[in-house]
């Protein structure tokens, strides 16, 4: 076994998310981290204060990972904020396929006490709120991202469930509705913006 202080802090933060998306959330448990990893219970409270921290330092590090996808499509805000939008949603999807017990913590599926800092959620919604705002305006620009994060959200929660049993294509349904509701948070531009597009 060795000795603590081989055991580094993305280790454990790596065997908490392995052990998360084995047996969800029930399964991570500080003793569990603690063989993973190679130490004795005791020891990963050095590191560690428990299992809440534990959780909220798996959530930021799910964060980070969206945020490395997203950066992308953030390019693209100045310029093209629908395209932006667009390609953020689509980047969320492929994320929420890639690590969907990740996509769950971040939607709700932790517990209050373990969510992350707010200016870490501030900053992975950062590029939305900005093609948001835009789009529509400084005054509509936060209604404007949880709309579309609220649609996006049921969707893909749908969609991992296998809640889509009706046949068709789920891939052009989720394309259908993100262009629908673009479009529909789009009504509201800023009559400025319009009249700048049409110059």
């Amino acid at each position: 076994m060795p000795a603590p202080s081989r055991t580094t802090h993305g280790d454990i933060v790596a065997a908490a998310r392995g052990i998360v998306a084995a047996g969800g959330l029930e399964a991570l448990t500080m003793q569990a981290v603690a063989t993973r990893v190679g130490v004795r219970a005791p020891s990963l409270y050095k590191r560690i204060a428990g299992r809440t921290e534990l959780i909220r330092l798996v959530v930021v590090a799910v964060i980070d990972d969206l945020e490395r996808r997203l950066a992308s499509a953030a390019a693209l805000v100045a310029r093209d904020p629908r395209g932006a939008i667009a390609d953020l949603a689509r980047e969320l999807r492929a994320f929420a396929h890639a690590d969907p017990s990740g996509f769950g913590l971040i939607f709700g599926g932790a517990p209050l006490d373990a969510r992350p800092p707010v200016d870490v959620l501030a900053r992975s919604a950062a590029p939305l709120i900005d093609a948001a705002r835009r789009l529509v305006g400084e005054e509509r620009a936060l209604d404007a991202a949880r709309t579309l994060t609220a649609w996006a959200n049921g969707f893909l929660t749908m969609e991992l469930a296998g809640a889509f049993q009706l046949g068709g294509d789920v891939d052009r349904a989720f394309e259908w509705g993100l262009a629908r509701v673009i479009d529909a948070v789009a009504a509201d531009e800023p009559h400025d913006s319009k009249a700048a597009r049409r110059h």
